[in-house]
């Protein structure tokens, strides 16, 4: 077969394999929070960071859905520099984390300690978590979560495509549309 199309069948298939009212009770969250006005906060690591950062804008400018994410350099070094990096999300959620407000924690692995950390301290905190995770169905990161959503996979590139388009399809549905023009 070929290999795009064994690849895009693969997607595909990761896709498609979620239990939709999964989905649907993340977009209610998330609508509940803005209807309380308060925030969404996203986080990742890598290439997970950057699809954070990518729907906090999507969910801000397109929903209408205060969103932010920690991508900023300097919080980032001076965080991990002060607290260590295993401990910086848990520090931010600490400084930035309002209560009423829902997390999203982003880790392929389900396993990255600094997300972890921080799963646990927004759970501490009283806020609201959904987990964006992959590999094996028993990661620590999906045990900790209101709202699980995970990948059978370990392929990185499979695990964040899916992820990703996970996200943006919940940022669709809360804006009611498939297709529209920014």
């Amino acid at each position: 077969m070929n290999f795009y199309k064994e690849y895009f069948n693969l997607i595909s298939e990761k896709i498609a394999d979620i239990d939709f009212e999964l989905l649907d009770k993340a977009v209610a969250l998330i609508k509940e929070t803005n209807q309380k006005k308060r925030k969404i906060i996203i986080v990742g690591n890598g290439g997970s960071a950057a699809m954070a950062s990518h729907v906090a804008v999507d969910l801000t400018k397109n929903a209408g859905i205060r969103a932010i994410n920690f991508n900023e350099a300097d919080l980032l070094t001076c965080f991990s520099n002060d607290y260590g990096y295993e401990e910086w999300v848990k520090q931010a959620l600490k400084f930035y984390a309002d209560e009423g407000d829902t997390v999203i924690l982003i880790s392929s692995s389900g396993t990255s300690r600094n997300i972890l950390n921080g799963a646990l301290e927004a759970k501490k905190m009283g806020l609201k978590l959904i987990t964006v995770s992959g590999f094996n169905s028993d990661n620590p990161l999906k045990k900790i979560g209101d709202i699980n959503l995970f990948i059978e996979s370990k392929a990185y590139n499979i695990i964040e495509m899916t992820h990703h388009i996970w996200l943006l399809a919940i940022t669709d549905r809360i804006i009611g549309k498939i297709e529209y023009s920014a």
